[in-house]
């Protein structure tokens, strides 16, 4: 039997899966000529579809585009303008306009309602001619890691294309990646198996990114964990026979302010959604040689301090937990 399309919360999905699966184990253990029992498995075409920006969504505007405003019968007036670092723009007599976050549409508006102690019935218009914005990272073992600008909405495929696929042994060949991570801000990450999506002609294989999205290409060769939260430098940490937990965390740069003094520390594997809660002062008192093995694709996540409760974790891990926990079931119960 395969589980209705329902929409249930992250927990509840977590929930069901379990009942679902002891429920298996019971009938199982009662009669042996049943079928196998049912295995869970995840979906991750549901989880790339969740973690993609809606196909229409607008641009808005980011620090360092160029625009162009002009105005409906009045060319003494057009301007040409570069969003700051603060994301704000300065016209003459309105002073600084924030327009950062702000469709094109939107900052026309906001220009018009900024003039509008000055100028009767103007009626604004915006055009980036430069997207200094629209940018992603790419990171790992490619040829040209970096940032790539886009003019359009940037898409995976075309990320790694331009960044240099993986090199082969022998420095010549280019390879495809078996996989690779997507970080969003400091509490997403999703991992996209690529060569299996291409192999099969499945378009999510060239899925839609968000502008500051980070991708990591991992070497063949390397483990590595995931390092997000509250500390100064998400993303992937390599690891190796001397890494241990504290060493991880401090090569992603050590926890941020937010934190707190007495950060907890929540270990979660994606592969059985089994998570494991560490106290940062713990870890860190030689009396108690608190010792934490880790092993690779788990998540290491350390939240805002106060916030170190399995629910946080799951809300805030939203394309995470569809991965690891939003399964269907094969087979009859």
């Amino acid at each position: 039997m395969k589980c209705a399309h329902i929409n249930l919360s992250p927990i509840a999905l977590v929930a069901c899966a379990c009942v679902l699966f002891i429920s298996s184990l019971a009938h199982a253990q009662n009669s042996t000529s049943d079928p196998p029992d049912p295995q869970l498995k995840t979906n991750p075409a549901a989880a790339i579809r969740s973690f993609e920006p809606a196909v229409d969504d607008e641009y808005r505007l980011g620090k360092g585009d160029d625009i162009t405003v002009d105005f409906a019968g009045r060319t003494d007036l057009q301007a040409k303008l570069v969003v700051g670092p603060d994301g704000r723009v300065s016209l003459p007599l309105a002073g600084d306009i924030r327009l950062a976050g702000l469709t094109r549409p939107e900052a026309a508006k906001a220009i018009d309602s900024a003039l509008s102690a000055y100028y009767n019935n103007l009626s604004a218009e915006v055009t980036v001619t430069k997207y200094t914005a629209n940018r992603v990272l790419l990171l790992g073992a490619v040829e040209h890691p970096g940032s790539i600008l886009f003019d359009g909405p940037p898409t995976l495929l075309e990320a790694l294309t331009r960044g240099g696929l993986p090199l082969g042994i022998d420095r010549k060949t280019a390879q495809i990646p078996d996989q690779c991570a997507i970080y969003r801000g400091n509490d997403q990450v999703l991992w996209v198996q690529l060569k299996e999506l291409i192999e099969s002609g499945n378009p999510l294989a060239d899925m839609r990114l968000q502008r500051d999205d980070v991708i990591y290409v991992p070497n063949p060769t390397e483990r590595f964990v995931s390092v997000l939260g509250e500390v100064q430098h998400p993303g992937a940490i390599p690891l190796t026979n001397a890494s241990t937990l504290a060493s991880v965390i401090a090569q992603a740069g050590g926890t941020s302010p937010a934190a707190g003094s007495k950060p907890h520390i929540q270990i979660v594997d994606p592969k059985t959604g089994t998570s494991r809660l560490i106290s940062m002062n713990d870890l860190l008192n030689p009396t108690k040689s608190l010792e934490v093995t880790l092993h690779p694709g788990e998540i290491i996540f350390i939240p805002q301090s106060g916030f170190y409760h399995a629910t946080y974790f799951l809300e805030r891990l939203s394309p995470l937990t569809t991965l690891a926990t939003l399964a269907i079931v094969d087979g009859a119960l």
